[in-house]
């Protein structure tokens, strides 16, 4: 019984998921320029802005940990918060490594959803149940590389190993945090299979860019 209704609440929610990035016809991101662009990744100025974010600490699973923070998030954007106000879904859901000595070289996760304009200067609070709370995301570069796919846990490795490798043939090879944190950005829905759209982030200090460093993120 108890399996059955842990599958019926899992079915709910991705039924919920998919109706409301169905009818969200204009999605919000956040804002940045573009500062540098080559074949292998770009580098954006990202502009001051404040997300929600979820620990997933006790997680070692990228995907795990991704699917833990982000149901609790979903949970706030659809009313569990003191405002009981419905926030329309944004993009990208954004999980962030903490550097550690698990299997993916990492002790856990924060999910981060940015929260759209009308919501940046007074974010709702959030029922104390769901553990999450505001994450002031300061204005700095981050590197970007691309990859299409599912945003799976070895997948997510190679792909930020890749990215490390070609900005240590840049000029920035020695202004990254590389090596000990890295995000990947989700834009699509569960429910889209080709053309998926998955970002690695590594934090870059770029003088040369007008970029300021800001070290690894903390939450």
């Amino acid at each position: 019984m108890e399996m059955m209704a842990m599958k019926k609440t899992a079915a709910v929610f991705v039924v919920n998921l998919l109706l409301l990035v169905t009818f969200c016809s204009a999605i919000e991101s956040p804002e940045y320029t573009l500062v540098h662009k080559e074949s292998e990744f770009e580098i954006r100025l990202y502009r001051h802005s404040v997300w929600m974010s979820a620990p997933a600490l006790l997680q070692l699973s990228f995907q795990k940990a991704t699917w833990n923070g982000f149901h609790r998030l979903f949970q706030f954007i659809q009313g569990a918060n003191l405002n009981f106000s419905r926030i329309p879904m944004t993009a990208p859901v954004l999980t962030t490594m903490v550097p550690g000595a698990g299997p993916l070289e990492s002790q856990g996760y924060y999910v981060s959803l940015y929260l759209p304009v009308k919501f940046q200067a007074t974010p709702p609070l959030p029922l104390p149940e769901l553990n999450i709370k505001p994450h002031k995301f300061a204005s700095h570069c981050i590197a970007v590389r691309e990859f299409s796919g599912f945003a799976k846990d070895d997948r997510v490795v190679k792909e930020a190993q890749k990215l490390a490798t070609s900005l240590s043939r840049s000029p920035w090879a020695d202004s990254t945090s590389a090596r000990s944190s890295y995000s990947i950005a989700q834009y699509d829905a569960p429910f889209k299979i080709i053309k998926r759209r998955n970002e690695v982030w590594v934090d870059i200090d770029a003088p040369d860019l007008g970029c300021k460093s800001v070290g690894v993120a903390a939450y």
